[in-house]
């Protein structure tokens, strides 16, 4: 079961149903000792709980929590217990996870999870992302490497940046990217978070433009950010020798 629910969570997408599941914000950072507050929810689904997972990156999802807004209490998986985690609801598809007094071993992605009846099949959300920082967390490390030459003569071009987090941040992180100092949305993907032999995290973030962007010498910029610490990297054509 619990490598079903790996697949399932690792994907990161829903089964075909009716019912999309609908998790918000997507990412929290707080400091210790402060509450964290995560809503979810279900769709077209008024009939079944909200469950909720903890999933440490490359680490076994744990079962948190259940709860049906026709119950009196909630119910709890191994390790987790009130008043520290609850939960309660706004109507009967809107749930929200609240977790008190947080420690930075709360980081972690938190799913939520529901069975669609129509379809008969359970349907997860994206997944919300709480970040609980320290004052000794390190702000990442990171390198951007520009696009080859040889995938610029097959008209394409992909920017990497490649970065390492501390042990302690348990691999969560944002990433986002610039072109000209203004946000971009597309062309990106960043990998899971993987544990080295230091007990570092490495994850890389790939960003795909138009060949004519990195020839017209337009900035982009890689930014990690890790609770209230982030840095930033700045890359161009004018700035590097492409191999």
């Amino acid at each position: 079961m619990l490598g079903t629910l790996c697949t399932l969570i690792t994907a990161l997408t829903c089964v075909s149903g009716v019912t999309v599941v609908t998790q918000k914000p997507p990412v929290v950072t707080l400091r210790k000792g402060e509450t964290a507050t995560m809503d979810c929810n279900l769709g077209t689904v008024t009939l079944s709980p909200a469950r909720w997972y903890k999933q440490i990156p490359g680490g076994v999802p744990q079962f948190v929590l259940v709860y049906y807004h026709g119950w009196w209490s909630v119910t709890y998986g191994a390790g987790f217990s009130s008043p520290k985690h609850t939960s309660n609801y706004e109507n009967e598809s809107s749930y929200r996870m609240i977790i008190t007094n947080v420690e930075e071993g709360d980081s972690a992605v938190y799913y939520c999870k529901t069975w669609d009846g129509s379809v008969n099949d359970v349907v997860f959300g994206q997944g919300t992302k709480l970040i609980v920082t320290g004052s000794g967390l390190s702000p990442p490390v990171l390198t951007v490497f520009p696009p080859s030459s040889a995938q610029l003569q097959s008209n394409k071009a992909t920017l990497l940046c490649l970065f390492s987090l501390p042990t302690e941040s348990k691999g969560l992180a944002e990433v986002t990217w610039l072109g000209d100092g203004c946000p971009v949305s597309s062309g990106i993907s960043t990998s899971t978070a993987v544990h080295q032999p230091d007990q570092t995290f490495q994850i890389s973030s790939y960003l795909s433009i138009k060949p004519s962007q990195w020839l017209m010498d337009k900035v982009f910029t890689c930014k990690v950010s890790l609770g209230s610490q982030s840095s930033k990297k700045n890359i161009t054509m004018s700035d590097c020798h492409v191999n």
